[in-house]
């Protein structure tokens, strides 16, 4: 047991550091929240705490080994998500935080949708052997449905739960056919917008001052599954050659989670199938 601990330490330095100074970070900030009062915060950061044990946890449950490289950027991406751009207000601080995010997003979605049709195809009692163009576009088209998936979230937490998760863009023209007087369907162009007024029900109205039309979240939503999709086409390509090349090369093994055999959980190095590039194509 102490012999294959110390492979694992060995083996996966950079997860385990980067695993536990994430979660000494989560705990950091939700003992601050907590001192300012933010209860908000401590909630989010009680389950980031614990969502950083899930890829360890699929690892596990599902016998598969995340490659290093990988975890980290899992790891990474939830403390981005939450604790950086929630709890620290990165989305609205920082430029293009939401977008670099989803684009990272769609690569490692695209990896995960990869690797099932890999371990499929591989699976003695699976009778499916899918060519390579076809496992690239069963990788961008599983990418692509998690990035449609998360925006009906964020859409349903901004009707629910009065959020603004689909972020707003202001806007200085836009048309519609809603202002099309014939109503035969004509896209009204408006153009030069400086300023929107909000009449209430009572009468009163208010300025927003944004110096344009207040557009809710499609521009957001729009890219987000645009940048998604860039990302997503990115590995697909980068599987694509992978398998195209019969598992040559040392980039895409690093994302491509692999199934363990029964070498790897006894800890049997000469027997088991190397890390890097998994099994043979």
């Amino acid at each position: 047991m102490k012999q294959t601990g110390k492979k694992v330490w060995y083996s996966h330095q950079g997860t385990v550091i980067t695993f536990v100074i994430l979660r000494a970070l989560v705990v950091l900030t939700g003992v601050l929240s907590f001192l300012r009062g933010d209860y908000e915060s401590v909630f989010i950061s009680v389950i980031v705490f614990f969502l950083l044990l899930l890829p360890s946890i699929i690892s596990r449950k599902l016998r598969i080994e995340l490659p290093s490289t990988l975890e980290i950027v899992l790891l990474c991406f939830i403390f981005a998500s939450t604790i950086l751009g929630e709890i620290n207000k990165f989305y609205v601080r920082v430029p293009h935080w939401d977008t670099v995010l989803h684009t990272i997003n769609g690569f490692c979605f695209a990896a995960i949708g990869f690797s099932l049709v890999d371990i499929l195809n591989r699976h003695e009692r699976v009778s499916l052997r899918l060519s390579p163009l076809f496992m690239a576009i069963v990788a961008f088209c599983f990418s692509m449905t998690i990035g449609v998936l998360w925006e009906f979230y964020e859409y349903a937490g901004d009707r629910l739960f009065v959020l603004d998760m689909q972020k707003d863009t202001v806007i200085r023209e836009f048309n519609s056919v809603s202002l099309d007087e014939t109503q035969n369907n004509i896209a009204i162009q408006v153009k030069d917008i400086a300023d929107v007024a909000v009449i209430h029900s009572d009468g009163s109205s208010e300025r927003l001052g944004l110096g344009g039309y207040l557009d809710v979240g499609i521009h957001d939503t729009m890219k987000d599954l645009l940048v998604n999709m860039v990302g997503a086409v990115v590995f697909s390509s980068i599987g694509y050659c992978f398998v195209k090349k019969e598992g040559k090369g040392k980039f895409a093994p690093r994302f491509i989670p692999r199934v363990l055999t029964e070498a790897d959980r006894a800890g049997n190095p000469e027997t088991a199938e190397t890390k890097d590039t998994g099994t043979k194509i």
